[in-house]
C-alpha cells in the first residue's frame, strides 16, 4: 500500500537538499538563515510522521515553528544566486516547444484525478493500493512526480540537479509567503480552541434579528469575508465564523443543508482571499515575481470579481440551501 507519510518524506527529503544548496551558496548573504529556514520545514514534514503516531513529542515542532518566525520576521533569510538559463535561451526554448509548455503543469491534474476516482478502487493482496483516505493528497504527489518525468523528457533533461535547482530557486523568490497559508490555518485552529468563535457566536446572537435568515446568511457570509481580509486565509477564519453564526444559528436554528451553507461559507472567505495583502502568496509574491510596478495590481483587478462573487454566494445559499 502506498502510504500518505512518503508523499509527505518525499517532500521533506526536497526542501532538506535545497536547503542544503542555499546554505552553500556564497552568493546569497543570508545563506545560513535561509539553510536554517528550510531546512527546518523539511524537518518538520518528515518528523512530524512520528508525532501523528505518537512516537515522537510534538514539542520540537511547535519549537521549530517559533524558530521560523524568528528567521523570517527578523530578516534572516535572502535569495541567492540562481543558475539558470539566460533570459535570451528561455525565450528561444519557449518558442520552440510552444504550447506544449503546458503538458507538465496539466499532467498533475489529470494524474490526481486518475488516482482519485479510478486507482482508490484497486487493490493488491487484499489490500488497497492507495491508502484509505489519502487518495487525493497521495494523486497530487504522484501527479507530481510524473509530470517532473514528463518535463524532464520534454526538455530533454537528464540531470535531476536542474529541476531541483529550479525549485529552489522558486522557494527563495517566494520566501515565507509560501507557508504563511498553514501557519494562518493553524491561527484558526487556535482561535477556535481559545474560544474566538464562541465569543463571536454571542455577540452575533444578540445583535441578530432571532427570526431573519437573511439578515443571518448576509452575516455568516460577510463575517467570513470580513475575517478573511484580516487573517488571510479563509480556513483560518472558517472555525471562528462557523462556530459563531454558520453552525448554530443557519445550521442549528434554520435547519439549512450543512453541506451547503459550509461550502458556501466557505467559498465567501475565499473572495476575501482576492483582496488582502494577507494573502501574500497569492496577491504579493506573483507581483514580485511578474516585476509589477504596482504590488497591489492584483488585488485591484479581482475586486470586482471578489464582490461579485460574494453576493452571488449569498444569493445562492439564501435561496438553495434551506
Amino acid at each position: 500500500m502506498i502510504k500518505a507519510e512518503w508523499f509527505y518524506w518525499l517532500v521533506g527529503l526536497s526542501f532538506l537538499v535545497m536547503a542544503g544548496q542555499m546554505a552553500t551558496d556564497r552568493g546569497n548573504p543570508k545563506r545560513f538563515g535561509t539553510g536554517a529556514f528550510w531546512g527546518l520545514i523539511g524537518a518538520g514534514f518528515i518528523y512530524s510522521s512520528w508525532v501523528v503516531t505518537k512516537q515522537a513529542p510534538a514539542e520540537p515542532l511547535g519549537a521549530a515553528v517559533l524558530v521560523l518566525a524568528v528567521l523570517a520576521g527578523f530578516g534572516f533569510t535572502g535569495r541567492g544566486t540562481p543558475r539558470t538559463t539566460t533570459p535570451e535561451e528561455r525565450t528561444a526554448s519557449a518558442a520552440r516547444l510552444g504550447n506544449k509548455l503546458f503538458i507538465p503543469a496539466l499532467t498533475i491534474p489529470v494524474v490526481a484525478m486518475a488516482c482519485a476516482i479510478g486507482v482508490k478502487h484497486l487493490s493488491f493482496g487484499g489490500q488497497p493500493v492507495l491508502q484509505t483516505g489519502s487518495e487525493t493528497i497521495l494523486g497530487l504527489g504522484i501527479g507530481a512526480i510524473v509530470a517532473l518525468v514528463v518535463g524532464m523528457v520534454l526538455l530533454r533533461e537528464r540531470r535531476i540537479s536542474v529541476p531541483v535547482e529550479s525549485g529552489r530557486t522558486m522557494l527563495e523568490a517566494m520566501g515565507w509567503a509560501m507557508v504563511l497559508p498553514q501557519m494562518l490555518a493553524t491561527l484558526g485552529a487556535i482561535f477556535q480552541v481559545s474560544g474566538v468563535g464562541g465569543q463571536v457566536g454571542k455577540v452575533a446572537t444578540a445583535l441578530l434579528p432571532k427570526d431573519s435568515l437573511y439578515v443571518a446568511v448576509v452575516v455568516y457570509c460577510v463575517g467570513m469575508f470580513a475575517f478573511t481580509l484580516i487573517m488571510g486565509n479563509a480556513f483560518a477564519a472558517f472555525p471562528v465564523m462557523t462556530a459563531a453564526v454558520g453552525w448554530p444559528v443557519l445550521v442549528g436554528h434554520f435547519h439549512g443543508n450543512p453541506a451547503a451553507v459550509l461550502a458556501l461559507g466557505m467559498l465567501a472567505g475565499f473572495c476575501g482571499t482576492l483582496v488582502t495583502p494577507m494573502a501574500a502568496n497569492f496577491n504579493i509574491v506573483p507581483a514580485a515575481l511578474l516585476e509589477l510596478k504596482d504590488q497591489y495590481g492584483p488585488i485591484k483587478a479581482q475586486l470586482p470579481t471578489a464582490g461579485i462573487l460574494l453576493g452571488c454566494n449569498i444569493v445562492i445559499m439564501a435561496l438553495f440551501a434551506f
